[in-house]
């Protein structure tokens, strides 16, 4: 159990109504004629470019712009006119056993050609006996923003009597939404998950929903105070998910709510005292997790017999874990990560915690001292163990008794000497070792065969050779970073047979010598290589590799010499080369603009020259600054938006088009001739550097309308006339000398 679980545990038997299971009777012919008509009517609809396929929007930037279309099907899109077809049968429709009629009915994503779209509820009607309803869209898609009903009004939901359980996330609903769900008065379960982008909480929305059990109302942007006291209508709430929005006030007024076993208040602007919680005998997870609570943890957090999971972490806690901690004798989870510890902070609370399988605490403080000698033996055997910046010097001796660790955090301690490797012989299934930022000094691999995946020793003060075994002893690492320590050495040649290496990170080290032809051509799974900061030399890459899912190469500061090597042409995912500060001649080939991914660019302070390929105007960061680069500056396209090409030998004027929507470029230290252009389009410029050239003629008008510009340099060129007298005003004009 690496990761909480919430709501898992309440909602198995929700979901199963929610997904695609199908009954054993055949459907109703009422129901069916109703199922294909509200089919047509979706894809009637439908925005056409989304039809048919999920927008899958990347973790680290959630926006449409950015996303990748995959070919998924809506469940109503499988719907079919086949009358041999039974519709009990069909993707997101669950029949009654013996009636036939439709009981569940999840249509899928649905994209909405037009913004603010309203939904019809008339479609639904037909469907009297449903009783899970799932009518979620998908996330960073455009979908309906309310319901309309032109015959019931807001009446319309209670023509679904048995109505129990609807589903609205991820759609773009606000306020009108809620007249239409008060009529719902049999449901018990309403999910709202990602949807409003603002405004107070809407609590007294709900006043008509006696039947609610869940409410999820998690990653809106609701704000404000919330009034808490309005909660106290709905007794017989057992979850509450107000997660991720930005609600702030104190939760003392969190009362009478006997019922609750699910609680999640974590990612808003909460504080004050937490006691209330206390009075919620039948919680069973309780996430207050990023909010701003303070003190010290209440003693009557004890009381809570059946809590499973307990997440305090990101908040301002400070003190010690309370003795009463020893009777939560159900806590599966508990995290502390992350607050204000800063005294001697003891584990022996958790002594008798049989059930304790995730743990985690990490302070703030650099005064806390967590203690890590005793004389007692846990009952628990957890499979997760953070520690991390705890001012550990010792390896806590609770964890010599853990046999079935799975990830193990130490990092970011005072620890030292050898690293605790001996962690792998006691966890057979341990996959996670994480000791970066400690003072170990010693290296030694297992001496058995350990099927450990994530292993990152960095920032650590270990000297000698990288172990040549490395590769033996763990076969099937996927991340290594064993960067920022003092190898020295040449390259294990080993490596290459680790067949499953996605992240190698040996950045800021000694180590030397040519890489290994067996590596090159051994590591076919890497994504992520990281060499920079060494001392490595000879030729990059001369001949083809099996790097062909390479997304991040960084070899900078390093001794390589030679030609740009044809053996990156293998690594066509390449969005970041930096080959910067080394040793390379001759031209930049111009297949570097093959690689379609490549945002960055990195190749300052080498001994390359020729011309500078025009297809480089379209990587969005560029940094050949210190080369011998010559000829004119391309006047080709440009999508890139910082330009550094200072400190070469570029001649001829400056293109307009060059100053098209950039935001730095640097062309300091060369050889360019005639006016300062005009500038178009110039409005995001913040950085604009053009000294030391041989540019002539007045300094531009139109520089007093660049408002967004930081740092403008001018100077060491042969510049005439008057200086424009907003530059007087501005604090960006570095120097007056023309």
């Amino acid at each position: 159990m690496e990761g909480k679980f919430f709501f898992g545990h309440y909602l198995i038997w929700v979901m199963l109504l929610l997904w695609q299971i199908h009954g054993y009777k055949s459907c109703i012919l009422k129901e069916r004629k109703a199922l294909l008509e509200l089919k047509d009517y979706l894809i009637s609809k439908s925005s056409e470019s989304l039809e048919g396929s999920v927008l899958k929007a990347r973790p680290e930037e959630p926006d449409l712009e950015y996303g990748e279309a995959i070919p998924v099907l809506s469940n109503y899109e499988t719907w079919t006119n086949d009358t041999k077809s039974d519709c009990c049968r069909w993707n997101g429709i669950k029949c009654n056993r013996t009636s036939g009629r439709v009981i569940g009915l999840s249509v899928g994503s649905v994209y909405f050609r037009e913004p603010n779209s309203l939904l019809n509820l008339t479609f639904l009607h037909p469907f009297d006996a449903v009783q899970s309803l799932n009518l979620s869209g998908e996330r960073y898609v455009q979908s309906y923003s309310g319901f309309f009903d032109d015959v019931e009004g807001y009446k319309s939901l209670r023509r679904l009597r048995n109505l129990e359980i609807l589903d609205v996330s991820w759609n773009d609903l606000n306020n009108s939404i809620f007249p239409f769900l008060n009529a719902a008065t049999s449901l018990t379960t309403l999910f709202l998950r990602g949807n409003f982008r603002d405004g107070p909480f809407p609590i007294k929305e709900f006043s008509h929903l006696k039947k609610l059990k869940a409410l999820d109302l998690s990653l809106n942007k609701f704000s404000g105070s919330m009034e808490l006291q309005e909660l106290k209508n709905l007794k017989n709430f057992e979850l509450l998910n107000l997660s991720g929005n930005r609600l702030h006030g104190f939760i003392s007024e969190l009362t009478n709510l006997p019922k609750l076993e699910l609680l999640n208040l974590a990612r808003n602007n909460f504080s004050g005292p937490i006691t209330a919680v206390c009075e919620m005998k039948n919680l069973r997870e309780l996430d207050l997790s990023e909010n701003h609570f303070v003190g010290q943890l209440p003693l009557c957090l004890g009381s809570l017999k059946k809590l499973r999971v307990l997440d305090l972490s990101s908040n301002q806690f400070s003190g010690n874990i309370p003795s009463s901690f020893s009777s939560l004798e159900s806590l599966e989870y508990l995290s502390l990560l992350n607050n204000n510890f800063s005294s001697l902070f003891s584990l022996n609370p958790l002594t008798n915690l049989t059930n304790l399988k995730v743990f985690k605490v990490s302070s703030t403080s650099d005064k806390v001292q967590v203690e890590t000698e005793g004389n007692w033996q846990p009952k628990f055997q957890l499979r997760v163990a953070v520690l991390r910046s705890c001012s550990l010097e010792k390896i806590p001796s609770f964890l010599v008794y853990q046999k079935n660790l799975r990830l193990v955090d130490l990092s970011s301690n005072r620890l030292s000497g050898n690293p605790p490797t001996w962690l792998l012989l006691n966890n057979t299934e341990l996959e996670v070792l994480l000791l970066q930022k400690n003072s170990f000094t010693i290296f030694h691999m297992p001496t058995v065969v350990h099927n450990l995946q994530v292993f990152d020793f960095s920032s650590n003060n270990i000297g000698g050779m990288l172990p040549h075994n490395i590769s033996h002893a763990l076969p099937n690492l996927v991340h290594l970073n064993a960067s920022s320590n003092g190898f020295q050495g040449n390259f294990p040649s080993s490596m290459g047979e680790m067949k499953n290496i996605s992240f190698l990170d040996l950045s800021y080290n000694n180590l030397s010598g040519k890489l290994p032809r067996r590596f090159l051509r051994g590591c076919f799974q890497l994504k992520y290589l990281k060499l920079s900061h060494n001392k490595f030399s000879g030729h990059f890459l001369p001949r083809r590799t099996s790097f062909t899912l390479l997304e991040v190469l960084r070899i900078e500061n390093n001794l390589f010499t030679g030609k740009i090597g044809v053996g990156l042409l293998s690594s066509t995912y390449l969005s970041m080369l930096d080959m910067s500060h080394n040793c390379f001649t001759g031209t930049i080939p111009s297949w570097i603009s093959e690689f379609s991914n490549l945002d960055f660019l990195l190749l300052a302070n080498n001994f390359l020259e020729g011309t500078m390929p025009p297809s480089l105007l379209l990587v969005e960061f560029l940094d050949l600054s210190g080369n011998l680069l010559s000829g004119a500056l391309p006047s080709s396209q440009v999508q890139g938006r910082i330009f550094f090409l200072n400190n070469n030998n570029l001649t001829g004027s400056i293109p307009d088009t060059l100053l098209e929507g950039v935001q730095i470029l640097d062309l300091r230290n060369n050889k360019l001739s005639g006016s300062i252009p005009q500038f178009v389009n110039t409005q995001d410029i913040k950085f604009l550097l053009l000294r030391g050239n041989n540019l002539t003629g007045s300094i531009p008008r139109q520089l007093c309308d660049l408002s967004n510009i930081r740092l403008l340099d001018l100077s060491d060129n042969k510049l005439n006339g008057f200086i424009p007298s907003c530059l007087y005003k501005s604090s960006v004009l570095r120097d007056r000398h023309f």
